[in-house]
């Protein structure tokens, strides 16, 4: 039997018993729209987590310390480090930023900078924690919906402080606290090249006392206007960084211009190389998630000790994984269903067209014809269920967005996409609509074919 032929007396019988097909193809189409909508919406999910997560800062970031330093590790990492000399070891400096930077893959490399310094603003002094922040970070999630702005450049003698912080500069109107100016009193690290005395941190009587001997530096009290631009709500980067729990935030390229003092000059006094400009940890900012291993890989090779998030990642993927099968499990039991309305809608169209294939066999029709015939009417219900399903299941989901961000918006939360259907889930709904739809024939098909066409043609 031709194909033309075979699929014009299939259209032919479906549009005979029209009522019933169309009950047996809405049977298909609500269990695929239930398969497509439980799945979108946990790639929905997973997107909005991906979502979150990248903007966070956290999982293409890479941290970078010195054996020199204490870090905790696993237990097999501190094995093999109990091993190293940290006199020996590399040390966390210009150079070593260098080398990283030309690492494949890394955007940006970037000091990991938080200090203690003295806030002064409107005649009272304040204690507390001050970060560095690179223009990159403007990215992050936490300033979606700060109040005022970014800062102007890397360099602006600007800052954005913590919402808790501008209450204790001014309790009765925060906000008003954007725009006004606060002075920053630090410490700042000044190079002492050629001293060959010991000497003490510098005071007001003596400003340029040195540090170290032989090669060591000064300590010298600096003050630095700043203008506040703006004022955030929540920890930047989730929380989980050391800047992350400071309490005003400068432009990092503005520290490194101010050339402040941190905790790793100090560590450096008690090295072989007293003097040295150290850091105390790099951040190293990666392309994309996936080349997060490949960068880790090359930075131990040059000889630093790495952290990433990248376990998480692993962890929070195999979760997803999980869930999408579990609501593809369930998402499926309507498809199943449907595939027993399948079953008995041909069954009864057997026993309805038994003089039909009686005949078709007397005029030279094989058992493959009949059953193939019979395969691509359950074929084309599976088609046909597939294709409208996943038209509904769009407009389940659809729904769902809007009555998800409707509940946000009355909660004064910013609107999310919840629920997504990439192309692959389209054609794999439509894809395992048919194959079902086909396993359901087996049945019909093989009983229609082994007819015998005499008894089919007594049949009345």
């Amino acid at each position: 039997m031709k194909s033309y032929d075979l699929l014009e007396l299939a259209g032919r019988n479906l549009r005979e018993s029209m009522l019933r097909n169309a009950l047996t193809t809405a049977g298909i189409s609500i269990g695929v729209a239930s398969l497509v909508a439980m799945l979108s919406l946990g790639a929905g999910l997973q997107d909005l987590a991906n979502r979150r997560l990248s903007k966070s800062g956290l999982f293409d970031t890479v941290y970078v310390t010195s054996l020199r330093d204490f870090r905790e590790s696993d237990p097999d990492q501190r094995k093999q480090e109990r091993k190293v000399d940290v006199s020996k070891a590399r040390a966390l400096d210009d150079a070593a930023r260098k080398d990283l930077a030309t690492i494949p893959g890394v955007l940006e490399v970037s000091p990991e900078v938080r200090f203690m310094g003295e806030v002064r603003y409107a005649d009272a002094t304040h204690a507390a924690f001050v970060a560095g922040l690179t223009q990159s970070a403007k990215e992050n999630e936490s300033f979606d919906g700060m109040k005022g702005r970014f800062f102007a450049s890397a360099t602006a003698p600007e800052a954005i402080v913590q919402l808790d912080f501008a209450k204790d500069l001014n309790e009765k109107d925060p906000n008003s606290v954007i725009g006004q100016e606060l002075v920053l009193r630090y410490a700042e690290r000044q190079s002492m090249a050629g001293s060959s005395s010991p000497g003490a941190v510098a005071d007001d009587s003596n400003p340029n006392a040195s540090l170290g001997g032989g090669g060591g530096f000064s300590v010298v009290r600096k003050e630095q206007p700043l203008k506040i631009v703006g004022i955030i709500e929540q920890e930047p980067f989730g929380g989980m960084r050391s800047i992350s729990r400071a309490r005003v935030f400068i432009p990092s390229q503005l520290v490194e211009n101010l050339n402040m003092m941190q905790y790793s000059d100090m560590r450096g006094l008690t090295g072989d190389a007293a003097g040295e400009k150290t850091y105390l940890a790099l951040v190293v900012r990666v392309a994309s998630a996936g080349k997060v291993q490949q960068v880790q890989d090359a930075v131990k090779k040059l000889g630093y000790r790495t952290f990433s998030i990248l376990d998480a990642t692993k962890g929070l993927r195999r979760f997803f994984t999980v869930l999408d099968l579990f609501l593809g499990i369930f998402g499926s039991l309507a498809l199943a269903v449907a595939s027993l309305a399948i079953i008995n809608t041909l069954v009864m169209a057997v026993l309805e067209r038994r003089r039909e294939i009686g005949i078709m066999k007397a005029i030279g029709a094989s058992d493959g014809d009949v059953k193939t015939l019979f395969f691509a009417e359950a074929g084309a219900m599976g088609l046909l269920g597939g294709v409208f399903g996943v038209i509904l299941g769009w407009g389940i989901g659809r729904a769902i967005n809007f009555g998800t961000n409707l509940w946000l918006q009355r909660r004064d939360m910013p609107p999310e996409t919840i629920w997504a259907s990439p192309l692959w889930l389209i054609f794999a709904a439509i894809g395992f609509s048919i194959v079902v739809s086909l396993i359901a024939g087996l049945y019909p098909a093989a009983r229609a074919s082994k007819l015998d066409p005499v008894q089919a043609l007594r049949y009345e």
